[in-house]
């Protein structure tokens, strides 16, 4: 299965551009992008828009794709 690449932005104009598998969990997700942040990842949350994600669920669940944005806080 092929890498995608999500982008995340944190309030403080931090941004992280992570590459992961579709087949990821948020989860997964978090602990990237703390390692890349040096952010412990039990204190990120991933939002879009209004939607915040769950660390068991997927990315394709969730239908995150290539190039895709999230918010961080």
């Amino acid at each position: 299965m092929a890498l995608i690449e999500v982008i995340v932005n944190n309030r403080l104009g931090q941004k992280a551009r992570v590459k992961c598998s579709p087949d990821d969990t948020v989860g997964d997700l978090k602990k990237l992008v703390g390692a890349q942040l040096g952010v412990d990842a039990s204190k990120i949350v991933l939002k879009k828009w209004y939607t915040i994600y769950k660390d068991h669920i997927t990315l394709s669940d969730y239908e995150i794709h290539d190039g895709m944005s999230l918010e961080m806080t």
